[in-house]
């Protein structure tokens, strides 16, 4: 190992105009010990040559307040120099590169485990990867992962990773900058309310098709930026910590699901007339698509159910259209969207009243892609009531028939439901239509996926146990279902109470005579 040497020199000259370096005799007190005030430490230690051979000069560095803070660096650089084999030169020389390089542009030595690392794992010692290097490798190396992650990963990286994180060497990412990314989002998701209700419409233009971006949505950021840092640990030993790990941020709240009572859907219809009458103001009296107004005046929770009589009147004003088999399938049975789109022949057994989520369809930007379910718990086998078979019946021979009048045109996808041509449906226009018909039918709005929390509740509503629920829609826990997915009906509620209060009452007892009750003093 090279050894190296410390000293002390200082800038003072001779009458000449020579510089006394570690000549001058201020560097030392009349008792020959140091002197603290004059002059400062030195080091100075042999490089190995260069890769073609040739000497190279000593490495010097000055300038330090003691002698102990010349040796601490004079020693990690001897450390540097001692991760290279003895008989293998080339590294040697690639770590006084680097140690050059490091110095000149940062004024302190690399650190050792990170070069240590580097050398174990055969990466270029001069290389500094940046955080977008990485997760462009990292997305290379998630071959084998589904398309809907695929498309996830990135998603994050491109609108957000990239943009705010990109520049930064990956082996400075600290903790504080990723938390900056999720400040300047949440000043983004502010700039986005204001620019929409402004009345320069270039500043909306500015903020078209852009959204807030919710907590969950952070917490799916961040952890794709988890996993792929992760990953720099596991397998390249690039980083010894993970600061998006240890990265505090708000907790991830599933909204409450709350249902449409009476007095909810009466006011929510007189903010929907007011935000369209507010909506044609703004416009000059020009259209405004009901729609659009439909969907964008507040609702209390953004997941809300409907009531029984709700849903039983959605489905009635779908009675007459091609999905509406679909649509029961889904208020009935608790099928995703792309579940029942995926929906093959071959999966339904009208003679044993099943079908057999195997397959769905999955929306991606607006590509649509045929995968297997989410999970293995999603792979499952529903029993059907007596009338929804017969109405898959009915939707199989209208089928039938419209593969007839097209003839050779008929497209043989084998999926239950299709457009008029056979060919396999697109999601979005499932969800299109679908609140065309709430609209149509004068219902206060719920996404399609709510339909899938309305059968939860139905099914709970009428007795059923929560395994079955649970398994009905294809979770993979019970306390998962019960969490996210049920919301109680008014009416249940007020049957549960009857029934609580019955248990502790007696209809023969004073107690239960709310006229006495009243009349009693003290």
């Amino acid at each position: 190992m090279a050894e190296g040497s410390t000293f002390k020199r200082c800038s003072c000259k001779d009458d000449t105009g020579k510089a006394l370096g570690q000549k001058c005799p201020r560097l030392r007190r009349p008792s020959g010990a140091w002197s603290h005030r004059h002059g400062s430490w030195n080091y100075q230690l042999e490089l190995p040559p260069t890769r073609d051979g040739k000497r190279r000069g000593p490495l010097r560095r000055g300038g330090f307040d003691s002698q102990e803070a010349a040796e601490t660096e004079l020693a990690q650089a001897r450390e540097l120099l001692a991760l290279a084999d003895p008989h293998d030169p080339v590294t040697g020389a690639r770590i006084a590169d680097l140690i050059k390089k490091t110095l000149a542009e940062t004024g302190a030595l690399p650190a050792v485990e990170t070069v240590r690392r580097k050398i174990r794992t055969g990466h270029d010692l001069t290389a500094e990867i940046t955080v977008g290097e990485w997760l462009e490798e990292f997305l290379k190396r998630k071959r084998t992962i589904e398309e809907t992650t695929r498309r996830s990963y990135e998603g994050h990286i491109r609108l957000y990773l990239a943009p705010y994180l990109g520049h930064i060497r990956l082996d400075r990412l600290k903790v504080s900058d990723i938390a900056d990314m999720f400040d300047q989002i949440t000043e983004f998701n502010a700039a986005i309310t204001e620019r929409r209700t402004s009345d320069d419409p270039r500043a909306r233009a500015s903020v078209k098709h852009r959204r807030p971006i919710g907590i969950s949505t952070m917490h799916s950021i961040r952890a794709t930026l988890r996993h792929a840092l992760n990953l720099a640990i596991r397998q390249d030993r690039l980083l010894d910590f993970n600061p998006a790990a240890v990265l505090e941020m708000p907790p991830k709240t599933r909204p409450k699901a709350l249902v449409w009572t009476d007095e909810r859907a009466r006011r929510w219809q007189q903010d929907f007339r007011t935000h369209l009458a507010e909506e044609k103001q703004r416009r000059g009296g020009r259209r405004v698509d009901p729609i659009d107004a439909y969907v964008s005046t507040p609702r209390p929770s953004p997941v809300m159910v409907w009531t029984p009589a709700q849903t039983r009147l959605f489905l009635e004003e779908a009675l007459q259209h091609r999905l509406f088999a679909l649509y029961r399938l889904i208020a009935l049975r608790g099928l995703r969207r792309g579940e029942a789109c995926g929906l093959r022949w071959k999966d339904v057994d009208l003679e044993g009243g099943t079908v057999t989520v195997a397959w769905q369809l999955v929306q991606l930007a607006w590509q649509v892609h045929e995968g297997r379910p989410k999970t293995d718990a999603s792979e499952r086998t529903l029993a059907l009531d007596a009338d929804t078979t017969a109405i898959l019946r009915a939707h199989r021979t209208r089928q039938h028939q419209e593969r007839i009048a097209l003839g050779a045109a008929w497209k043989a996808t084998g999926f239950v439901f299709t457009q008029h041509d056979g060919d396999r449906l697109h999601p979005q226009h499932v969800s299109d239509q679908f609140l065309w018909l709430a609209y149509q039918a004068g219902l206060p709005p719920v996404r399609l996926h709510d339909l899938r929390h309305g059968a939860a509740s139905l099914m709970l509503a009428a007795g059923v146990e929560m395994k079955v629920v649970q398994e009905t829609l294809g979770h993979t826990s019970s306390a998962f279902t019960a969490d996210t997915y049920t919301s109680v009906f008014p009416e249940v509620a007020r049957a549960a109470a009857e029934k609580t209060a019955a248990l502790l009452f007696d209809n023969d007892t004073d107690l239960a005579q709310p006229a006495r009750l009243l009349s009693f003093q003290r």
